[in-house]
């Protein structure tokens, strides 16, 4: 199994454990988007009670890669998604926050789903 792989299966495994449903394929492909960040400790995990990350979300996943308009709207769904996996989760594993964000704002089109 190769490293990706072992990433893919560890944020299904994450998923499930919480029972969020999950498209393997699509979270395959979110997790390719990251690139190399997933196998850097600090940027494979998003932290929920930091404004500046918070807004590093926003602006470069929600904004830049799926197209969404700047509003409120996005705040909170950001918050709703922290609050989904839990704020004494520490691992709030970036591929999952962005798989969940991309679900809520129903953008699977981006990629090609």
């Amino acid at each position: 199994m190769s490293k990706f792989d072992e990433k893919v299966a560890k944020y299904k495994k994450f998923m499930d454990d919480r029972d969020f449903r999950s498209n393997d394929d699509l979270l395959r492909a979110v997790t390719k988007g990251l690139g190399p960040s997933i196998y850097k400790a600090d940027a494979e995990t998003v932290s929920g009670s930091d404004p500046k990350e918070l807004a590093t979300v926003k602006n470069n996943f929600l904004i830049k890669k799926l197209g969404l308009a700047d509003d409120a709207k996005l705040d909170a769904g950001i918050a709703e998604v922290m609050d989904r996996i839990g704020k004494s989760e520490r691992n709030k594993y970036r591929a999952v926050v962005y798989y969940m964000l991309m679900k809520k704002f129903d953008k699977e089109s981006v990629y090609g789903f």
